[in-house]
């Protein structure tokens, strides 16, 4: 029977409770996770998990494919890709859909259910909220001890940092002077609201948001953007809209306010039902609180040590290709496969360089495509534009490397990597 290893987890979002989750199940691996609010919950708007994620946590195990089931998603059909303006407006560019390709697309998700089933079955000692960390020190054993700006300590063989864009993990990983320690303003904002299904329904039309063909629709205009799609099992509806600000780009701007009279303009010449949609949806007030889109620069590592990072504090991204969510549940896979192969802290520590290795090409390329894919879906691509000829040999293709990903083959070759690894420590001991 391996020797326990002490692993903590920073940060009780989607990540931190995907990674919980996963590595429950393995006995030897002693887990607590600390979470600096005062609750454990997610907060944000609903995440769609492509099929790369889908099979992601089916091989995690049924309990966590039923986590997603449980929180109210609600498979999609297929995704749409619509022109709203330009030659050719009102044209389906292209289309995703489950029954034409003969395979799944994905699921839409409240962030907050999802972790709250997630974590429905972790033991409360286990769970350690209103921790917020201050510093990691390293002890002559190879142990570290995690301090809290409470004043409590705990010490562990391991800590994951899943603790979000905003990272303490990933700058005591990088050290703090990195250029990459810290996240960076892509210049693009938007509005999200949930309605309820019939007012949705109502505003959008009823082809366009229908339970019993639910489809997610992608709106790419001229320097605007919008998306909708059905959630919670058919109950509401989200409608987000995006556009760009050059004045903000690199910034250190996260929210703006957007008046009703802006969102107008900015939608004013998109087809009827549609700006009729945004000003009944968004323009019911005055003004919207809007939210700047950052994302992670490369990292030269997602590991120092005993210290690693993984979700959106490894690789935050931008949503156009809505993979943040399954970034976090591929790094669990991974994560759980080689840790629950570690015999003891040392063999551990051989556990998070290899999953270095494997995860960071994957999601970083993950982290740069959607900002390309962000600049085509609002018009603004250099070879696309609102081209819709362009644009349908361009844009969905671009998905293909990430849908299309072999997780198992993944998880395999990480697990020999690390094989390796340990036999290759063996010979030189």
């Amino acid at each position: 029977m391996p020797r326990q290893i002490r692993i903590a987890i920073s940060g009780g979002g989607l990540a931190g409770a995907s990674c919980f989750h996963a590595l429950f199940k393995h006995e030897h691996l002693d887990i607590h996770i600390f979470e600096s609010a005062p609750t454990f919950k997610e907060a944000g708007a609903a995440i769609g998990i492509v099929r790369n994620a889908l099979a992601a946590l089916e091989l995690i195990g049924p309990s966590a494919a039923e986590c997603l089931q449980r929180a109210g998603a609600v498979p999609m059909r297929g995704v749409r890709f619509m022109l709203a303006q330009g030659e050719g407006r009102g044209s389906m560019v292209d289309e995703a859909d489950d029954v034409a390709q003969g395979k799944r697309v994905s699921s839409i998700v409240q962030r907050a259910a999802f972790v709250r089933e997630l974590l429905a079955d972790v033991p409360p000692e286990r769970m350690h909220a209103f921790k917020k960390l201050d510093r990691v020190d390293h002890n002559s054993d190879g142990s570290i001890t995690l301090c809290f700006t409470d004043g409590t300590t705990h010490d562990c063989d391991v800590l994951i940092g899943a603790d979000g864009i905003h990272s303490k993990v990933r700058k005591l990983v990088l050290g703090e002077d990195d250029p990459a320690a810290s996240p960076r303003n892509t210049g693009s904002w938007a509005v999200m609201t949930l309605k309820p299904y019939a007012e949705a329904q109502a505003s959008i039309g009823k082809d366009l948001v229908n339970i019993e063909d639910a489809r997610e629709y992608m709106w790419i205009g001229d320097g605007t953007y919008v998306l909708h799609n059905v959630l919670s099992q058919g109950e509401q509806v989200q409608f987000i809209i995006s556009s760009y600000d050059k004045d903000a780009e690199l910034s250190d701007f996260w929210q703006r306010t957007v008046k009703a009279d802006e969102i107008r303009t900015l939608y004013q010449d998109w087809p009827p039902h549609l700006s009729k949609a945004v000003d009944e949806l968004l323009c019911d007030e005055p003004e919207q609180n809007a939210w700047f889109l950052w994302e992670h620069p490369p990292a030269r590592s997602y590991v120092s040590g005993p210290l690693c990072v993984m979700g959106d504090a490894a690789h935050a991204t931008t949503p156009w290709q809505g993979s943040g969510g399954g970034m976090s549940i591929e790094d669990s896979l991974i994560l759980s496969a080689l840790l629950g192969r570690a015999k003891s802290p040392t063999e551990a520590l051989t556990a998070l360089k290899v999953y270095d290795h494997v995860r960071r090409p994957r999601t970083q390329r993950i982290v740069e495509s959607s900002r390309v894919t962000g600049l085509i879906l609002a018009g603004r691509g250099e070879e696309t534009g609102l081209d819709l000829g362009m644009l349908r040999e361009k844009l969905v293709p671009r998905w293909d490397f990430i849908a299309d990903f072999d997780n198992e083959k993944h998880r395999d070759e990480a697990v020999e990597l690390m094989e390796r690894e340990l036999k290759k420590a063996v010979l030189v001991y």
